[in-house]
């Protein structure tokens, strides 16, 4: 399986979160793109932020957050 646009969007989305800090979350305007405001409803739905546009990462959410931080790091990395 291959990751789809959706899927990448949400993971960008994720990767805006403060994952050093709990106390800290993000709120996408009504003037983002659709494709911003599309994945942050869609990472709400499966429960891993608290507001359909943003607000806080959940519990679930913080180690999603914190997996896709890892992948980019890693593949990001020089070999």
């Amino acid at each position: 399986m291959k990751y789809s646009p959706d899927r990448i969007a949400e993971l960008n989305l994720l990767l805006q979160f403060n994952i050093g800090s709990t106390a800290t979350g993000i709120k996408v305007h009504h003037d983002a793109s659709e494709e911003v405001q599309s994945a942050v409803k869609r990472i709400f739905d499966k429960g891993l932020c608290t507001l359909p546009d943003g607000g806080y990462l959940t519990d679930e959410g913080i180690q999603v957050a914190e997996s896709a931080d890892k992948i980019l790091r890693v593949l990001s990395s020089k070999i």
